[in-house]
């Protein structure tokens, strides 16, 4: 499908392109004055609100958001939204009771990733089923924006989606090796603000152009589709299935809690993480409306619901704005990337090569993650080419998460009774039990992650109560206060 001529491609890819080597020179330029591993990994600890409240809007709100959750709304109504919801209760929660003792201990042991935690928690063979754990979600999350970026490439300058992937990972990967966590956040700032100012255009521009809200439902009465405005227009098995993994995994995600441990103060994460879940879940309900609106308001009539947002964009823009709204995408999908490569890689570099080097120097434990980031877009890369959809993506990624440290790391936060032994099996039954159901193509029509996350809470309850052991003093419940 042609939606641009010839001469627009020429200048789209001209201004992404340029677009492209602005990013990678300003992780350059940052990368001069990285000099250490915690810098890299989580910028010095020294992220103020404002930078740190759009480096969470903009790791929240990635490609499988914009283009994956319109398309939802396109196709299936605004029951959609409940996607949202089951993203923000556990965001709330974690706000409420783990925000604290997350930060203290990451403060008073100086911890990178979750591996660190669940290693101070459980003893050194939790860190490596941790790692497999976070790699099996990462890669699956990165390979996620490989394909949404292939997607734009696709349709704004005519590569094949293959070709696509490739020329992303390339791209990406360079632009995150270069510069850490602290050239992220930087360019969050710039990203975060392009996408949200872009996404709200979006939507007063659709909702104009379809004629208001009335016009909308007037259409949709029409069609005998009045069904799909509303908000109840849910099955609970999609909601069950996406509260234990994308719900789920805002629990445990490592892109989050690195940016717990890289704010400057507590007062700084609390502050920010507040306004960052109310924005991106207001951003995120706009995402499905337009989708809707789309269908209904705009009555696009999509052969292949994936392009909407580009049929939208193109609908009510004319081209010199279609092309800041292809910025805005871009920025959208980079500011999530470069955070997952970030997570992922630091699992490998912290929580299996460093295990392995005798008195590792600061310097060495850098460049050993720069070529972790390497590597992460090598697997990410693979499994883009293999599952090229996005929010199926997602979800496979998440489960293998969910299964396997979800039980662990929520008991070791807050129960005192909790051993070693049973945290170390429930991770790797959880994990490969989830592994081996997704190979074997959801058996009797169950989801993964209804197979490994409640074997990993079965064996961990279990093996609690017969065994028992001595945990590190300051990791107990009571000591992270």
């Amino acid at each position: 499908m042609d939606m641009f001529s010839d001469q627009q491609q020429t200048v789209l890819a001209v201004i992404i392109g340029v677009y492209f080597l602005v990013l990678v020179g300003i992780s350059y330029a940052i990368n001069r004055n990285v000099k250490t591993y915690e810098e890299y990994s989580v910028a010095g600890r020294s992220v103020r609100t404002f930078p740190m409240v759009l480096t969470l809007i903009g790791t929240a709100i990635g490609g499988s958001i914009l283009l994956g959750f319109m398309t939802k709304g396109y196709t299936l109504g605004m029951g959609q939204v409940w996607i949202l919801i089951v993203i923000l209760v556990p965001s709330v929660f974690m706000a409420l009771f783990m925000l604290r003792p997350i930060r203290e201990i990451g403060s008073r042991q100086n911890l990178v990733t979750v591996g660190d935690f669940t290693s101070a928690v459980y003893g050194r063979h939790a860190r490596f089923p941790t790692a497999l754990s976070m790699l099996t979600a990462y890669c699956a999350i990165t390979g996620m924006q490989f394909v949404a970026v292939a997607t734009i490439l696709n349709l704004t300058i005519g590569l094949s989606m293959t070709q696509g992937i490739l020329l992303g990972t390339v791209l990406l990967t360079v632009k995150t090796y270069l510069g850490g966590l602290k050239s992220v956040v930087f360019q969050d700032a710039i990203h975060g603000t392009i996408q949200t100012i872009g996404i709200f255009a979006l939507f007063v521009a659709v909702l104009i152009a379809s004629g208001g809200w009335s016009a909308i439902e007037a259409q949709a009465s029409t069609l005998q589709m009045s069904d799909q405005l509303s908000p109840l227009n849910v099955s609970v098995s999609q909601m069950t299935v996406l509260l234990l993994t994308l719900g789920a995994y805002q629990l445990v995600r490592q892109d989050l809690w690195q940016r717990v441990w890289a704010a400057k103060t507590m007062r700084t994460i609390q502050v920010s993480f507040w306004i960052a879940i109310a924005l991106q879940t207001v951003i995120g309900m706009a995402v499905v409306a337009i989708g809707v609106m789309a269908r209904f308001g705009l009555q696009l009539d999509s052969a292949d619901p994936a392009l909407i947002y580009y049929q939208a964009v193109a609908a009510v823009f004319p081209f010199p704005l279609v092309i800041i709204m292809v910025l805005a995408l871009l920025a959208t999908v980079i500011s999530c990337a470069d955070s997952f490569f970030l997570a992922g890689s630091a699992s490998i570099v912290n929580d299996i090569i460093k295990p392995m080097l005798h008195e590792p120097d600061t310097r060495l434990m850098l460049i050993y993650s720069k070529l972790s980031v390497a590597i992460t877009a090598v697997i990410a890369c693979l499994l883009a080419l293999y599952i090229p959809h996005l929010v199926t993506l997602w979800v496979v990624g998440t489960a293998m998460l969910v299964s396997g440290i979800l039980a662990p790391v929520l008991a070791g936060l807050f129960w005192k009774g909790v051993s070693r032994v049973a945290g170390v099996s429930a991770m790797w039954s959880g994990l490969v039990f989830a592994i081996v159901w997704q190979v074997l193509d959801h058996p009797f029509g169950l989801h993964p992650v209804f197979i490994g996350l409640p074997l990993s809470i079965v064996v961990l309850v279990g093996l609690s109560l017969v065994t028992r052991d001595e945990r590190q003093p300051a990791t107990t419940p009571s000591s992270l206060g």
